[in-house]
């Protein structure tokens, strides 16, 4: 179930916002007076700093795409106030077949920064078996490895910062 958009915060979506207005201005202005500089020093086959520029320009420009497609498709919102039913959003705790219990924000990565503790992706196997189900539900997802590991949903909570 892919959710096509990516749910943030609004306090996310204005960071992102700020960080790609960072990027593609000044960042990239600065990337590409390093790499004119690096230029004027020669030969460019045996110049580092060129070839360092460069890479930095790759990695910004990627980077500057990704924002773009994530705030592009960006749902922005607020937690669910509703605990009936898993949504994006949620916090949840589940515990795992092996008795381990782990609670987290079910919510984008580019949450990670915005929260206290761990963030899965509803796009994640464990994020897929956990959405729509309710507190006291069983669910279980595979593992990289192949192998598939049963849950428990322990409780749904609203989030708080």
């Amino acid at each position: 179930m892919n959710t096509a958009y990516t749910w943030l915060t609004q306090e996310a979506f204005d960071r992102l916002t700020k960080e790609l207005n960072e990027r593609s201005g000044p960042m990239r202005s600065e990337i590409t007076k390093k790499i004119e500089l690096a230029r004027e020093e020669g030969d460019l086959k045996e110049n580092g700093g060129y070839h360092a520029a460069r890479e930095e320009q790759g990695k910004n420009e990627a980077r500057v795409r990704q924002l773009k497609q994530i705030l592009e498709n960006a749902k922005i919102g607020t937690p669910p106030t509703d605990t009936g039913t898993i949504a994006i959003g949620h916090v949840v705790t589940v515990v795992f077949s092996d008795g381990d219990e782990e609670k987290f924000w079910l919510v984008s990565r580019e949450e990670v920064s915005h929260s206290t503790m761990d963030v899965y992706s509803p796009d994640s196997p464990l994020g897929q078996a956990v959405l729509g189900k309710k507190a006291g539900d069983s669910s279980s997802f595979e593992l990289p490895n192949g192998k598939e590991i049963s849950i428990k949903i322990k409780s749904v909570d609203i989030y708080s910062a």
